[in-house]
């Protein structure tokens, strides 16, 4: 190209009085540029379209159908639970600190009005007066109860070696016109009956603190009670007083000082199952992994391989 030049100046006697070093510089110069911005724009070409593809497929995926809304309750929902175990999670400390200061309350006198005594669960109340032990009938099975926790973890109502009976005991009051239902404690099942209890009854007028306890609904799994055959599996206590001619008043003795072997009292149990910690780590952690999914599939428009 430049031999070219050369031979035309030299040809036409150079008319322009043209300086050709500077003219063959300025030319070599122009076809660098050119070839420079040739490769720029040649390499941006490159790149471009992989981008318009990127910016593409995250517009696609911003475009969220009716299943991607309806998938996204299952996060909301399970933080939503999670969050409503949090308030249970409290709930039940607050019971629990609650229980606790009603048993170790100062005994009560048992009041006069006995609406009021729907309040006063779990309260220990004192009374004077005799057993009527002609009356007295069992409950089972139930297992040993020990400061207040189970000593086994075997369901009400079924029976295994370690099972045994709570006598209820028709408690006849020495300062009112009023017989009440008062469980004596736990024996084992070689105790079951009457003729080997006898040596442990209480006779004549006794002081005794128990703890008041209300009506039980049947428990699953548990038989239902009857009355007619004295066959009773958990603590109704409307059925039981109409049974002995007592009023529905159910106190469970707290201690028996006067016996050294059975019935044992304090069979009162004051252990709540908390589980509510374990839901709410199960529920939040579920929110998150279903919520990070969700985000994964429909926002970020990335397939779930499984």
């Amino acid at each position: 190209m430049k031999s070219a030049i050369r031979r035309f100046f030299i040809k036409v006697k150079n008319p322009f009085n043209i300086n050709i070093v500077q003219f063959l510089r300025k030319e070599n110069y122009s076809q660098s540029s050119c070839n420079a911005t040739n490769i720029k724009k040649q390499s941006s070409d490159v790149f471009k379209p992989n981008r318009f593809i990127s910016e593409n497929k995250y517009e696609d995926s911003k475009k969220i159908n009716f299943t991607g809304y309806t998938l996204l309750g299952i996060p909301i929902a399970a933080f939503m639970l999670g969050t409503w175990q949090v308030h249970r999670y409290q709930w039940k400390l607050n019971l629990i600190e609650k229980l606790n200061s009603h048993i170790n309350h100062e005994p009560i006198e048992l009041p006069e009005n006995l609406e009021a005594l729907e309040s006063k669960e779990y309260y220990p109340i004192k009374v004077r007066g005799e057993f009527i032990y002609e009356k007295e009938f069992i409950v089972g099975y139930r297992g040993l109860i020990v400061d207040g926790k189970s000593a086994d973890n075997t369901l009400i109502g079924i029976p295994n070696a370690k099972m045994g009976f709570h006598i209820i005991t028709p408690f006849k009051l020495a300062n009112q016109d009023l017989t009440i239902l008062v469980n004596r404690g736990w024996i084992p099942r070689f105790h079951k009956n009457p003729v080997k209890r006898q040596k442990n009854q209480i006779q004549g007028q006794t002081e005794i603190v128990g703890i008041l306890r209300l009506n039980e609904n049947r428990p699953p799994f548990v038989p239902k009670n009857r009355p007619h055959a004295d066959t009773w599996y958990y603590r109704d206590v409307y059925a039981m007083a109409e049974k002995v001619d007592a009023s529905p008043i159910y106190i469970e003795l707290k201690s028996n000082n006067h016996l050294q072997e059975y019935p044992k009292a304090n069979q009162t149990r004051v252990e709540l199952r908390n589980e509510h910690l374990s839901y709410i780590l199960t529920w939040y952690c579920l929110s998150a992994a279903t919520g990070y999914m969700w985000f994964k599939k429909f926002i970020r428009g990335i397939p779930l391989i499984l």
